[in-house]
Parts: structure tokens; sequence; C-alpha cells
């Protein structure tokens, strides 16, 4: 790490507060990590900003320590541990990380190579960064809790996305349009969401600020297979009983307190929740899968299959246009998603 300096840029907060407070979000100056074993430093050239980055602000108050959020981020390795065995120094990279450990806004960041895949030859960095955190979303959400079969083109049917203009959505219409057979029912409630949802792989759009069931009803009269809740979960669980075929499942990422989960009783319904953490966080046995995944998602987004979902490209990487980020996201008008690249 001789060429390395000591010390880097990042942007970091002390104390949870509002995102219009000038000190919400701070540039400041860290040591850069020292990778471990299974590590790979890299050197951030983009990031992207997902509702997890406000989440964790307005909730873990970090006591006046500097704490860096951040799980999307592209770049080259600078770096490796002793026991890495995928990566060299020069690799062109892409990820979301672990929430357990210092985010990516920051010059450099030490990342588990087990939880990296190689960036699209075909994308900028702002537009790699985008991909990871929601397409190992829809990717687990997919072909590992709701059983569907990656690449199995004869397998009919019909799945309803939520926010479907949203990052994840748009990840889970692209991917399902892709590589199944399956018709994509999208929500959404703006002209200009609409049209994105529609980009991304929905063949057809129901406005979530309407009752879901009866609209649904007239695009896909005989119900549903599959639902991928990425928001509204408690709200809409009704709904979904209502329009999902027996044996259908549903998968959820939002939180939300308790549900009526006894609706889904007389048609043998299955719910699932989607955590893309859940293999880092608890360091299962199989944490390398999400670097296989994003590898799978590069291919795809060379092949042109799969596209950028970056949409907003707020400039340098630095506090104000983080706070800016932020502001968008918890506002719940942003489409797809929002950028930024270089210090």
């Amino acid at each position: 790490m001789s060429r390395i300096p000591q010390s880097m840029p990042a942007v970091a907060y002390r104390k949870s507060l509002p995102a219009d407070d000038a000190e919400s979000l701070l540039d400041v100056t860290l040591p850069v990590p020292e990778p471990g074993p299974r590590d790979l430093l890299v050197q951030v050239e983009a990031i992207a900003v997902n509702p997890v980055d406000h989440k964790v602000r307005q909730s873990n108050d970090p006591g006046g320590e500097p704490k860096v959020l951040g799980w999307d981020a592209a770049g080259t390795v600078v770096a490796v541990g002793d026991e890495v065995t995928s990566f060299t120094v020069g690799d062109e990279v892409f990820y979301a990380g672990v929430i357990d450990r210092p985010g990516a806004n920051s010059r450099f960041h030490a990342v588990d190579e087990r939880l990296v895949g190689r960036k699209p030859a075909a994308l900028s960095f702002a537009e790699a960064a985008a991909l990871p955190l929601t397409s190992l979303t829809a990717w687990e959400g997919l072909f590992e809790h709701l059983g569907l079969h990656d690449g199995a083109l004869r397998q009919t049917g019909t799945l309803l996305v939520t926010a479907a203009a949203g990052g994840v959505g748009a990840m889970v219409s692209q991917l399902a349009r892709a590589l199944t057979s399956l018709t994509v029912v999208g929500t959404a409630s703006r002209p200009e969401t609409t049209e994105f949802a529609r980009r991304m792989g929905a063949s057809h759009i129901v406005d979530h600020h309407k009752p879901l069931a009866p609209q649904v009803a007239e695009v896909a009269p005989g119900g549903v297979d599959f639902v991928f809740s990425t928001a509204g979960t408690e709200q809409n669980l009704a709904a979904y009983a209502e329009i999902l075929r027996p044996f259908g499942r549903v998968v959820a990422i939002d939180d939300f307190g308790p549900a009526e989960i006894g609706l889904l009783k007389s048609k043998s319904l299955s719910f699932h929740w989607e955590f893309m953490f859940t293999r880092s966080l608890h360091r299962t046995a199989d944490q390398a899968e999400q670097g296989r995944i994003l590898n799978q998602i590069s291919r795809l987004a060379d092949a042109g299959i799969l596209t950028t979902t970056a949409t907003t490209d707020l400039g340098t990487i630095n506090a104000e246009h983080l706070r800016e980020a932020h502001r968008i996201l918890e506002s719940g008008r942003a489409i797809g998603k929002i950028t930024l690249s270089g210090f």
C-alpha cells in the first residue's frame, strides 16, 4: 500500500438529523482502511444512493463518531488481502457490500471479495454503481424466494411488482422480462413513473394510489402467480390475498408492523422476506453467491440484455450533494437510481 495515501476524503454523519440540516451529512477526512485477509481495497469512482442510506441515518445515531453510509459502489482495486483469490490490483469492480461495516461514501473502501462482481465493461462507473444492491435484491427475491428459474423462458404466469419505477422494482421487471416469460404488471402513479416502468419491462401499469385488486383484475382476469412487494405490503396484503392464485407467492422488502398473515391461508399462499444483507450480515457459508450474481448481472449488461437504472447524477461525492440525494429519496418521488461520481 506504499502508493496509497494514509488519509482520504469521505462523507459521514455524527448525529441523526433531518436531511435539510447542514450537519446531517458532513465532509470529513478519515484514515484509509487496511484490507483484511479476504478484502479488496477499492478506489471508489462512483456511488449510488438507496433508501437504506437515509433509513440508517435517521435511526442509527453514532453518538458523535463519524459513520459512513453507502451501499452501492463501483471502482478500481488498488490492494488485496493475503487470502484474496478472485481479483487483482487494477480490476474494475462493483458491489453493495455489507451493512455492519463502514459504507462506500469514501475515496477508498474495504470490501470482502466474495460480495464483489466485475464491473460491466459496457457501463460507466456511475451506470454500474446504480446496479448492485437492487440487482441482488431483485435476483434473490425472484430466483431464490419466489422460486422462479433463471433463464426458464417457458415459465409463464403473471408477476405483480409494486413501485415498478423504483430502483428495485425496475430491476425486478428487467430480470423477469429477460430471464422468464412472465407477464409483468407494475404499479406507478405518475406519467413519468409509468413511462419508466414500461421501459424497464412492465407490460401493464396499475395505480398504487387506487385499490389494487379491481385494477389488477382488469389486466389479469385470472389473477397473478407472484407478487414482488417493494412498498405498501401492510396496506396491500388483503389485495394480494385476493388477486393471487392458489399456491401463489409473495416476497416483500419493505418494513411494516403486524399484518393479517392469516389472509394467505385459504389459498396456501406463501410469504417470504428478502433482505439483501442477510448473507453478509450473518456470514453465511454461501456469501460468494452474491459475487456470482453480480458477475451474471455484469454479463447481462454487457450483452445489452439489462440496462442501468441510473437516472440522476448529482455530481461529485460530497456532503452537499449527498444531502440532496437523501432529500429526493425521502420525498418518495425518485425514479430509478441517484448516482454521484468522483471526489
